[in-house]
């Protein structure tokens, strides 16, 4: 590995780690993608201009690898967060936090994406227009719908 890819991994890696089993759900799965972003930036290297630049690069191709990867065969098997130690995340969460979480990750993935980017990365709405290439007013809309349908699963569950 080189030392861009190296330090970006170092620096990176867990970030890109969650925002990928977020997505997905499935530990073992995430951390397939994960590694196949940093070998993505091992083999193109970018020149990035700061390292939000860099994180915002790394992001984009997890979530694209991740839209793939629903689109899959092998999305069909997955663990829930409950299967997962949250000492592999390095973060621990409280069982309504894992709820959440899952709620979340059962979301369409350009629902998903946006709450996690806007929510779990403090991302705006024009960043991360940017990473995942969307137009502001797009993202806008995306993220509005993923709250109302996220709190109307919220509802349900209480009712």
């Amino acid at each position: 590995m080189d030392s861009n890819s190296l330090y970006a991994f170092e620096k990176f890696g867990d970030t890109v780690f969650r925002a990928v089993f977020n997505s997905i759900g499935n530990y073992a799965e995430a951390e397939d993608i994960t590694q196949e972003v940093f070998l993505k930036l091992h083999q193109n290297p970018q020149n990035f201009s700061d390292e939000n630049h860099m994180k915002a690069w790394l992001l984009r191709v997890a979530f694209n690898k991740c839209k793939d990867f629903r689109k899959s065969f092998r999305f069909r098997k997955q663990c829930s967060f409950d299967d997962v130690d949250e000492n592999m995340l390095c973060v621990e969460f409280t069982s309504d936090e894992k709820s959440l979480l899952a709620e979340i990750s059962s979301l369409p993935e350009k629902y998903s994406s946006v709450i996690y980017l806007y929510y779990y990365e403090k991302y705006s709405v024009k960043e991360i227009a940017e990473i995942l290439k969307k137009n502001e007013n797009t993202v806008s809309s995306l993220l509005r719908r993923a709250r109302i349908k996220l709190k109307d699963i919220l509802e349900e569950e209480w009712i």
